[in-house]
């Protein structure tokens, strides 16, 4: 487990859960793997507390199961809890970009360019994590200008199961959403056409939906 290393004593709680549930998205820990607080805490150079509150979390937003007294272990991919999130995190996607379009400046739409560049470039490499983080980058940019807090908590909570379907997707050979329709969403934000925007935010967001069946 390469990816867990020890952790910097400064909120410990919230940087053990997103050592392991990035170890989890990634499948450094895989689907049906149990996990221990005491060993994870070790490797991690933590108490057994922060790493039990990070498991509640997991346990809660589905990335985790629990058997009191029994065992904690990483859920499977089920496609309906996919489609499930996909539909949130779409919901979601498209609710920002009706706010965030009309607030856009010219740096925001360059970041967004270049943001896309960058996943153009690392699908076409096979690199699904350089993928998967710019095209966080861009989608962000929404996010961020829209202002809307519970809309990006929401994101944040559902986009990891997400995640590991499309990992699992891009190492069978197939891609992680579409350059061409990032672009077309760019060119819809820099128009300043809100409908548009949303329009491709739902078809990029289905397309995931579908992903899962």
């Amino acid at each position: 487990m390469e990816a867990i290393r020890p952790v910097r004593r400064t909120l410990l709680r919230d940087r053990a859960y997103e050592v392991i549930r990035d170890a989890i998205v990634t499948g450094e820990i895989e689907p049906g793997a149990v996990v221990r607080d005491a060993d994870l805490a070790e490797r991690l150079g933590l108490s057994r507390a922060p790493v039990r509150e990070a498991f509640s979390r997991l346990v809660d937003e589905g990335l985790l199961e629990s058997k009191p007294q029994s065992y904690t272990r990483v859920t499977p991919v089920v496609a309906s809890d996919v489609r499930d999130a996909a539909a949130v995190v779409g919901a979601m996607h498209e609710l920002v970009a009706r706010v965030a379009v009309p607030r856009l400046f010219a740096a925001d739409i360059e970041a967004m360019r270049t943001a896309n560049e960058r996943f153009a470039t690392a699908v076409r490499a096979g690199d699904v994590d350089a993928a998967l983080h710019a095209d966080d980058d861009l989608h962000d940019v929404l996010v961020r200008v829209s202002g809307n807090r519970a809309a990006a908590a929401t994101i944040a909570r559902y986009t990891p199961l997400i995640r590991r379907l499309e990992r699992r997707r891009f190492g069978e050979g197939g891609s992680c959403r579409s350059a061409g329709l990032h672009e077309r969403l760019i060119e819809a934000c820099a128009a300043g056409d809100v409908g548009e925007a949303v329009r491709v935010t739902a078809e990029i967001w289905r397309g995931l939906e579908e992903q899962a069946d």
